[in-house]
């Protein structure tokens, strides 16, 4: 960690003490995957260990962390227009911490400190643990301070200080970084290489969960089926079926697999572990083979329709997601007919699809403009991808009709029907049932199939699992 002391002409008075006593407010602005909603729980739960509360919606805090994701578009355009913003108050207000972490502090901090000289520090991917100092020392200290290290040895977490925003759902890193090194990708180097935590830290993470009331589990990393256990040495499948038998857990998911690392070991927690959820997000990215290998993926079209059907020979009711990228540097019409037979062919239960921007520091970044899709081609490409997906799942929600399911209300929906989850992960509104407890399981009936969710009917009812 490197120290800056104030800009010149700047003098500031002593910050105070590093330990609130409880009136003063924090907020921490999280953008982006699953893991940095986590890492935002993580940084919260340290500053509540200092004291702070965490601010009402409309209330200005004393600390703004702002959690950034470098993944989409215009990820630093955004991040310097809430700077921007902070900027005024931080005039008004000297004593107004701020701190930027995540991927964009990571790759961009000595950028955001010349450019923003008001911010107290930057912290990157690898100091989630440090933030709590590092806020600490902006009270004390008044310099700014850069952490951008990535550590090389496996992570350790502070898990019991995380202030987790759900009371019967949680995240559960198990993997940090990427090795995989695709050519679109900034997670490599937003994150660093992998580095898994011990299966021992992992169950006693989730024990402590459980033990709280907790009962569905996501297992996460960038590349989560790469995850190896220091100590014994074995992956993602065997972890599941060990952290499967905690008591108290009735549901394990895990995100995000890559197509290549999908082994037997996987599908036999998959096909024979009941709590682990049916349900696997297996990135595809294109259905063009010379584009997959531009893009470095290290599979072809064929050999990923391979794989989805020796996942499905095992779990016939498993439901697929993926991710695709259209208008990747050099992707013809051809290529792009490629990826619409391939989604025609798998017919998956939901997909992502992204129009493919350029992120700095990747090898993709580099290869000029010859090669660009135009962004009116890139749009009727992303389109048409996205009509034909709709297409699919209306079909298949609508083979749903009948079936019964068990889900988890976890919220409501716009037209205030309970809303939950089935282990399968596809979306149930809850028709004609009153209001219904987040956290309740329950059984329903399949009633109608919508594009994007499925509406049920009450079967039974349990109480809350919390």
């Amino acid at each position: 960690m490197s120290l800056r002391a104030p800009s010149a002409g700047q003098s500031l008075p002593p910050r105070p003490l590093p330990v609130a006593d409880g009136t003063e407010t924090f907020r921490v602005e999280t953008w982006g995957c699953q893991m940095n909603v986590l890492d935002g729980q993580r940084m919260a739960g340290q500053l509540e260990a200092l004291g702070l509360t965490r601010a009402a919606e409309a209330e200005p805090a004393r600390v703004v962390l702002l959690n950034t994701c470098s993944v989409r578009e215009k990820a630093e355009s955004k991040v310097f227009s809430e700077l921007g913003v902070l900027a005024r108050r931080k005039q008004e207000d000297p004593d107004l911490v701020i701190g930027v972490t995540g991927c964009v502090a990571q790759v961009s901090g000595e950028e955001i400190l010349e450019r923003a000289p008001f911010v107290d520090f930057v912290a990157g991917t690898g100091q989630v643990e440090r933030i709590g100092e590092l806020v600490a020392a902006a009270r004390r200290d008044r310099r700014q301070a850069l952490a951008v290290e990535l550590p090389s040895d496996d992570p350790v977490y502070q898990f019991r200080e995380i202030s987790r925003e759900s009371p019967f759902q949680a995240y559960v890193t198990i993997i940090e970084g990427c090795d995989q090194f695709c050519t679109f990708c900034i997670v490599p180097f937003t994150r660093g290489r992998e580095r898994s935590r011990s299966a021992s830290e992992i169950a006693a993470e989730v024990e402590a969960l459980c033990r709280s009331g907790y009962t569905e589990v996501t297992l996460l990393g960038q590349t989560v089926n790469a995850y190896r256990d220091s100590e014994e040495g074995f992956g993602l499948g065997e972890l599941l079926r060990r952290v499967a038998r905690t008591e108290g857990l009735r549901r394990l998911r895990f995100l995000t697999s890559h197509p290549r690392l999908v082994d037997d070991a996987l599908l036999d927690a998959l096909a024979g572990v009941p709590s682990v959820s049916g349900y696997l997000h297996l990135p595809a990215q294109s259905g063009s083979d010379r584009v997959l290998s531009r893009m470095k993926r290290r599979y072809t079209g064929n050999e990923y329709r391979e794989i989805v059907a020796g996942i499905r020979a095992r779990c016939p009711e498993i439901a697929l997601s993926s991710d695709f990228i259209v208008g990747f540097p050099g992707e013809t019409d051809s290529d792009f007919e490629d990826t619409l037979a391939l989604v025609a062919d798998v017919r998956f239960a939901s997909l992502f699809g992204f129009r493919y921007s350029p992120r700095p520091g990747t090898a993709s970044a580099r290869w000029g403009r010859d090669s660009e899709v135009p962004d009116e081609v890139a749009a009727e490409r992303l389109r048409r991808l996205l009509d034909l997906q709709t297409g699919i799942q209306r079909s298949v929600n609508a083979s749903l009709v009948g079936r019964r399911f068990e889900i988890l209300i976890d919220g409501v929906s716009r037209r205030g029907q309970p809303t939950g989850r089935t282990s399968c992960n596809r979306i149930v509104h809850v028709e004609e049932s009153g209001p219904i407890a987040p956290g309740t399981y329950l059984d329903v009936v399949v009633t109608k199939g919508l594009p994007n969710s499925l509406l049920g009917r009450l079967v039974s009812r349990g109480g809350p699992s919390w």
